[in-house]
């Protein structure tokens, strides 16, 4: 097992040490051609910044994750590592993505085109026979077959791609959920013994360490700030949703049943879930257009608050560890359902009973158009 944690550490600490080569490089690259992020009404930034970081992420990730297995094949006397068809074609879609990512940062691409390639990545995992196929008794239902399963899969690799890529609002906050996201699934494989996918997930770990420095702590002033663009936050969505399939899938080819699989998973991502959800059920009620951009996001809402934006960052950022956890003590008192019953409440309360109250009180709309 100690030879698991060295490689995967080793994983983590090529990823970084590639991103902290490779992001003044981008940084440089977008100042020569003018790639910048240009502020607008719905934007929180005032400076035009790069959005190139994602670009940094695919390469720094694989770079690390084939050395770190190289060095665990060598360590076990040449051990074969075993590409199974579904890894192939995850593979895949993760370049896809990743390039169709990397050309609406540089040229742009129309949404409906973006849409219809997050629906062919998603169908790759049904494809390859990985899908949800156990709700593990939330609502009552158990087993759920494929034809239920694929569909369901496809909806929900493309939500969370949507939901890391509408919640990168203000400075760490994307990369900051997402490694709190990684460090709980790499948990979740560490315990099954899955070593492969802790390798990998060490990976992406490592390179979000340089993009959270410069994201954060780099000034735009002096050419050091950047954003992760779709590069990177469809990236990272894509990957954190096929682990979260991974991990609720019930293979006992794979690893043991967890009857709390898909809760822990959901749990991990919960935050920019249901932000989301609220968006969407608050632009409903408005009479405000679904897909139509606005500032009601809960990065947005905390600043209307008076928060700074890294008083925001925090906020969020503990709201999502509070979740955790709150869910790991509840899990063994409540069943799933009311765990998710409750959760909701909570969320709501938050939003209705806190944070609408504290903006109305500053002469402000909860609900803010562009």
């Amino acid at each position: 097992m100690l030879t698991y944690i060295i490689v995967s550490l080793l994983a983590l600490i090529l990823s970084s040490v590639c991103g902290f080569i490779i992001i003044p490089r981008i940084l440089k690259y977008c100042k020569d051609k003018n790639l910048y992020d240009i502020p607008n009404q719905r934007k929180v930034h005032k400076n035009a910044v790069p959005r190139l970081g994602g670009v940094s992420f695919l390469p720094s990730m694989l770079i690390a994750t084939v050395i770190a297995l190289l060095v665990w094949s060598y360590a076990y006397n040449g051990k074969k590592i075993q590409i199974s068809p579904w890894t192939i074609y995850f593979a895949l879609g993760l370049v896809v993505i990743y390039t169709i990512g990397l050309l609406d940062d540089i040229f742009g691409v129309k949404a409906k085109h973006k849409f219809f390639i997050q629906i062919f990545v998603s169908s790759l995992l049904p494809i390859s026979s990985l899908y949800i196929n156990n709700f593990y008794g939330f609502l009552g239902i158990e087993q759920v077959p494929f034809w239920i399963g694929a569909p369901l899969t496809v909806f929900v690799l493309v939500f969370i791609m949507n939901a890391i890529n509408l919640i990168d609002g203000i400075d760490g906050l994307s990369s900051g959920l997402s490694f709190i996201a990684l460090t709980g699934f790499f948990y979740c494989f560490f315990v099954e013994q899955l070593w492969v996918y802790c390798i990998l997930i060490a990976g992406l770990m490592g390179v979000l360490i340089p993009y959270f420095y410069f994201n954060m702590f780099g000034k735009a002033e002096n050419n050091k700030k950047i954003f992760m663009g779709d590069s990177g936050s469809l990236t990272i969505g894509y990957i954190l949703g096929v682990l979260l399939v991974k991990f609720c899938m019930d293979n006992p080819h794979v690893m043991n049943y967890r009857k709390e699989s898909m809760f822990l998973s959901v749990t991990l991502l919960i935050v920019p879930v249901f932000d989301v959800c609220r968006v969407i059920i608050a632009r409903i009620v408005h009479g405000y257009g679904i897909f139509r951009p606005d500032k009601n996001h809960i990065h947005h809402k905390m600043m209307r608050m008076g928060l700074t934006q890294h008083q925001a960052l925090v906020a969020i950022i503990g709201l999502a560890i509070f979740f955790i956890v709150l869910n790991n003590a509840l899990l063994g008192v409540f069943n799933i359902t009311i765990l998710i019953f409750i959760d909701i409440f909570v969320y709501s309360f938050l939003h209705l009973s806190i944070i609408n109250p504290i903006i109305k009180r500053k002469g402000l709309k909860p609900f803010q158009e562009v």
